[in-house]
């Protein structure tokens, strides 16, 4: 069941997916209000829309125009809807008036509150904190209704588990929940009535999965995004006045700014090379150094020609190591007929310029260098180990590690001449052994057999599998299999590397 929604959602950018969502999310608030089921009338609820899409729409291209910039039209639409649904519907000149200054207050904040590509605040919240702070509108966060609760549930689920943020989301609502609940208790109510009343009249869900998952304006780290849910969840005040949910976002933000990558990176395509006949290694010159930990992923941004639903966004795991700081390189799977953001990337030209948008991921090995590993990698997901490996050959670590290895054929073995020199141990699954076509394994591999390996052939290839510490990594077929047969040999402790869609 994991692996085919793993499977489902990584066809989608999260771009599409909130934006699929959001749809949906409207469509249902007009069929409530037709029925008489929420407190807005058709007529104001299509004002809003209208103003919002429109203002947020306008604004972009208004300020990509004059920056000379390529617009963002799906963000601009996303920050559009969720305006739709923060702000307080109304049909009036005055009214539809202040919302539109909270759009085009939220698009001109991706490019004016923003420092070197990377744009500080949330757009929404700051388009709602603008427009109540210049005294022309107020956010209604009239989404929290029991009517709207279903959808608007179980569309945070989908996105904080395609974003891998369920442990952050929880977090989220348990501190939310527990403050308000002895707010509310204090003031009378009972706990049970308190907790109803929280769940189905507050925009807890509505924010934790729309708008705290939202990327740019994150710090990298599950640690930090913690922290961060626990500034969103403290209902900070000025004195007697109570902030609302875009307040508290919005200095939620500012701290995620600060714990990050604060800029975007300028990659310069310096060239590329074919891994195995179906990946290919992507080599950048970064214009500064970039920081990141062996293991993690970079989004890199490449607006291009008739993109598809995939959109102008991906993320990839870099394969070199972070002592490297004049060259990042990363290795993708090349399948057809393939999207149309990989074609573009493939395509590049030597000296054309990519964005490298932010950098994120908790993939990375402990600290204590006496864990004994075992990192296991299916195809191409050998790349996140490919880095940490590097790391540790740089640093002049001595760890214990292991390399498992499946591939569905000796062809298919990525980054052998750098698993050499590295004289890592590596245990290799492939549909038969490479040395019948001639290809010579180095001393320190072993091969195991073919297919995807079980419980049985995992302890035939590794005796001491239980007392290491797993790491997986691949496709989510093959992160499934292997976990599950890495916990039937006994593994307790596994890892497994998100799976964005790319």
């Amino acid at each position: 069941m994991r692996t085919r929604m793993d499977t489902l959602l990584g066809r989608f950018t999260m771009y599409r997916l909130t934006l699929a969502l959001l749809v949906a999310l409207t469509l249902e608030a007009f069929l409530l209000s037709a029925a008489g089921l929420l407190a807005f009338t058709l007529t104001e609820l299509a004002a809003t829309l209208a103003v919002t899409l429109l203002s947020t729409l306008v604004g972009t291209r208004l300020l990509a125009l004059i920056l000379r910039l390529r617009p963002h039209h799906e963000s601009a639409l996303i920050t559009g809807l969720i305006l739709f649904f923060v702000m307080f519907p109304s049909n009036t000149a005055a009214g539809l008036g202040g919302i539109a200054v909270a759009g085009f207050a939220a698009a001109a904040s991706k490019f004016v509150l923003a420092l070197r590509g990377r744009h500080i605040f949330n757009p929404a919240a700051i388009g709602a904190v603008i427009a109540t702070l210049l005294g022309v509108s107020a956010a209604g966060w009239w989404v929290a209704n029991p009517y709207m609760l279903p959808l608007v549930l179980a569309g945070a689920l989908v996105l904080l588990y395609r974003t891998r943020k369920l442990t952050m989301g929880v977090v989220f609502v348990a501190v939310s929940a527990a403050i308000l609940i002895v707010g509310l208790v204090g003031n009378g109510l009972t706990t049970i009535a308190s907790a109803q009343l929280i769940f189905l009249s507050y925009p807890i869900l509505f924010l934790v999965g729309f708008m705290l998952t939202e990327p740019l304006t994150l710090p990298p780290l599950r640690w930090q995004q913690l922290a961060v849910a626990v500034v969103f969840a403290s209902q900070p005040s000025i004195g007697p006045i109570l902030l609302g949910p875009e307040f508290a976002l919005v200095i939620g933000n500012a701290v995620a700014f600060l714990m990050g990558q604060r800029r975007g990176v300028s990659l310069r395509y310096t060239g590329q090379r074919q891994l195995t006949p179906t990946s290919t290694e992507l080599v950048f010159e970064p214009t500064r150094p970039v920081r990141f930990d062996a293991g993690q992923y970079m989004e890199l941004t490449l607006p291009h020609e008739r993109a598809d639903a995939r959109g102008a966004r991906r993320t990839f795991s870099i394969t070199s190591a972070p002592g490297d700081t004049s060259r990042i390189s990363f290795g993708l799977r090349v399948s057809e007929p393939g999207s149309s953001f990989k074609k573009a990337l493939l395509c590049l030209r030597e000296g054309t310029s990519i964005t490298g948008t932010l950098v994120g991921g908790d993939f990375r090995l402990p600290r204590d260098a006496s864990v004994p590993l075992l990192l296991a990698a299916g195809g191409i997901g050998v790349t996140p180990f490919l880095s940490q490996l590097r790391d540790v050959a740089e640093r002049g670590e001595h760890r214990d590690v292991v390399l498992l290895y499946v591939v569905t054929a000796p062809a298919e073995i990525a980054y052998l001449d750098e698993l050499r020199e590295l004289g890592t141990r590596v245990v290799l699954f492939a549909s038969r052994n490479p040395s019948d076509d001639g290809v010579a394994l180095p001393d320190s591999w072993h091969y195991a057999g073919s297919g995807y390996p079980d419980a049985d052939a995992l302890l035939a290839g590794i005796p001491d599998l239980a007392d290491r510490r797993a790491y997986v990594s691949g496709s989510p077929r093959i992160i499934a299999h292997l976990t599950a047969e890495l916990k039937r040999a006994g593994t307790r402790r596994v890892a497994t590397d998100a799976f964005l869609g790319y």
